[in-house]
Order: C-alpha cells, then sequence, then structure tokens
C-alpha cells in the first residue's frame, strides 16, 4: 500500500486530487499484496435463492420470480448482464436455494435447500445449512480466483430478501424495524408496516443472540445472504477484492464482518443504496461508496456500475507519466 501510494504521489497531477480513486487503488494493493493493479478478469457472482418469509405477505410479486430471473441471468435477459456487458464482466448465477429447478447452462449448482423457511413462524435455517451457504460462497470465491478472476462482484436473486436484510441490520444494529425497513421493489405504505411487523414478529419468535452472527444469520437470514457473506470471507482470505453492491449485499457484509472482524479492511463499496438502511450500513462497515445514484435494484447492478470508474483509476495509476519523466518539479504536501 505505501508502494502504491508513493506511486500516486509520483503521477504529474495535484496530489491527492483523484481522491477516492486514489484511496481505492491504494487499498486493491494492500488487498492483492501487491502494487501492481490489474483488475482486468472479473465476474459478478450472484447467489440465488428463495425466502419463507414471502408467505407473510411481505413483497409485490410471489417467490416463482426468483427462478425466472435466475435462468434469465444465464441467458443474459436481465439488468446486471446488460450492465456487465458494458462493464467487461461475466455474470456467475448461483442456484444456492432456488425454490424450484432451474435451468440454463451457466447456472452453478449449489443448492443448500428449496428456500428456507418462514422465519416469522421459526428459524429461517439451521445453523448447519447457514454453514453450508457460507462455505459455498468461500469455494465460489476460490474458483473465480482459479479461474483468474481480478476482482468480484456481489450479487444476487430472492424475492423478500429486503425483507431478510432489514431483520439482520435490526438485530446487529440493534436498531427497531421501522429505522432499517423499505418497500423494497415496490411496496404500498399498508404493505411497508405489514414487512415491519412480520420482522418484528421473526426476532420476538427467534430471538436472534445479535453477538453470535452465525445464529442471527441462521434464525433471520437468507441463504443468499449466506452465500454473500462467504464471497466476502473468501475474498478477504484470497486475496481478491470483492464489490459490496446494494443494501442486501450490505447487510451480507456485515454478517461477514461480524464472523470475522478483519474483514472490514477488505470491503469496497460501490454506492448506497435508496433503502433507508443503505447509509446506515456504509457506516457501520466503515466504507465510502462511490456513487449515490438512488439506485435500488439489487442484482449486483450498483457494483457493476463502478467497474468501469475503477478501470479509470487503474489507467491514471498505470500508466499515467510521473514529474521526473516529464521532467517539472513535483508537487509537495502543504502544511
Amino acid at each position: 500500500m505505501e508502494a502504491a501510494r508513493n506511486r500516486w504521489n509520483s503521477v504529474a497531477k495535484p496530489l491527492g486530487s483523484l481522491g477516492l480513486l486514489e484511496d481505492v487503488i491504494v487499498k486493491i494493493a494492500g488487498i492483492t499484496r501487491s502494487p501492481r493493479i490489474d483488475l482486468s478478469k472479473r465476474a459478478v457472482v450472484a447467489f440465488c435463492a428463495d425466502n419463507g418469509v414471502v408467505q407473510e405477505g411481505v413483497t409485490q410479486c410471489d417467490s416463482s420470480v426468483t427462478a425466472v430471473v435466475t435462468e434469465n441471468f444465464s441467458s443474459g435477459d436481465s439488468s446486471v448482464c446488460k450492465m456487465a456487458a458494458v462493464a467487461n464482466a461475466r455474470v456467475v448465477p448461483v442456484d444456492i436455494g432456488v425454490a424450484r429447478e432451474v435451468h440454463g447452462e451457466n447456472i452453478v449448482r449449489a443448492k443448500v435447500a428449496y428456500g428456507t423457511k418462514n422465519m416469522a413462524l421459526g428459524p429461517a435455517m439451521s445453523r448447519d445449512e447457514a454453514v453450508q451457504a457460507l462455505e459455498i460462497g468461500i469455494r465460489m470465491a476460490q474458483q473465480m480466483k482459479e479461474e483468474g478472476c481480478r476482482i468480484l462482484a456481489t450479487g444476487e436473486m430472492g424475492i423478500g430478501n429486503t425483507t431478510t436484510s432489514s431483520a439482520l441490520t435490526a438485530v446487529f444494529l440493534q436498531r427497531d424495524p421501522q429505522e432499517v425497513t423499505g418497500r423494497g421493489a415496490g411496496l404500498s405504505s399498508e404493505g411497508l408496516m405489514r414487512k415491519m411487523q412480520v420482522i418484528r414478529r421473526a426476532i420476538q419468535v427467534n430471538r436472534p443472540n445479535a453477538g453470535d452472527a452465525l445464529d442471527t444469520l441462521s434464525k433471520v437470514g437468507g441463504l443468499d445472504i449466506a452465500g454473500m457473506a462467504g464471497l466476502f470471507l473468501g475474498g478477504a482470505a484470497l486475496g481478491i477484492p470483492v464489490l459490496i453492491d446494494g443494501f442486501i449485499s450490505a447487510a451480507a457484509a456485515l454478517t461477514a464482518v461480524r464472523l470475522c472482524p478483519a474483514v472490514r479492511e477488505y470491503l469496497i463499496a460501490s454506492h448506497v443504496s435508496r433503502e433507508p438502511a443503505g447509509s446506515l450500513l456504509m457506516r457501520e462497515l466503515g466504507a465510502e461508496p462511490f456513487l449515490d445514484a438512488r439506485m435500488c435494484l439489487g442484482e449486483g447492478t450498483g457494483a457493476v456500475a463502478v467497474l468501469p470508474i475503477l478501470d479509470m483509476a487503474a489507467a491514471v495509476y498505470s500508466q499515467m507519466s510521473t514529474f521526473a519523466e516529464i521532467q517539472i518539479e513535483e508537487y509537495k504536501p502543504l502544511v
């Protein structure tokens, strides 16, 4: 990281003038243990799973949409796929818990269960299932590294997963569900009230232990969130930068940090979600997102949107002439 910062200071431009773009390149140098920055091969790893809490009427559409969009990830017909094509990133859909069998040659088969149970009535999954989903995320990080990926983006698809993300956030941050729950994919005011009540009931029924991240994840989380949390853990362990997407991805990142606090230093935020807890999670993670575009689509779209920005930063860092090369006096830090 020191070598990367020295490189930035030698580049023929005002010191620190690219702000967060300089900081993220320095962080990537630390994550990868090299001042040589190469982001040429990248992937969006999208974990797809259903959530039993949908039975409580917390969403505008039913869980069948999860399978349809998962298959669209495979065929390239989704929002994140169109954006990823522009950003030169491959979308890797992972069936970690879709409620039916899904079809598509690009889908990674890693189903832990056919969706989680209804957390309003009891634990969403067993502790062993949560561990299994985390390990799938870790293995995906390893697989992507073996395939030569230099940076990963987190993505997801799971109808009802803003409900599970709000429940996790409420427990981890010790906040009332009203403070951390939004409309998701377009709930009415009545639907939003019902969603908050369901989250309160899930927390009351399951009594998750905020000091035990695995307990909280298994009781009020989701398989897609567990997979993303595993990807963050694996990325940190293997030296691969992993981008946080929006609210759901940030809830997964916080889960990873609560499981292993050292992961906090390896997180890179892309944007701040329009969901109410978006800014709260960024502050809790100590992350500074690049974009505030009022996005709340999910799928990994926010993470993909910053890849071209990172490419621009890497181009200046790697290719720009230094003060010495163009024979002008270097800028000096002023006090």
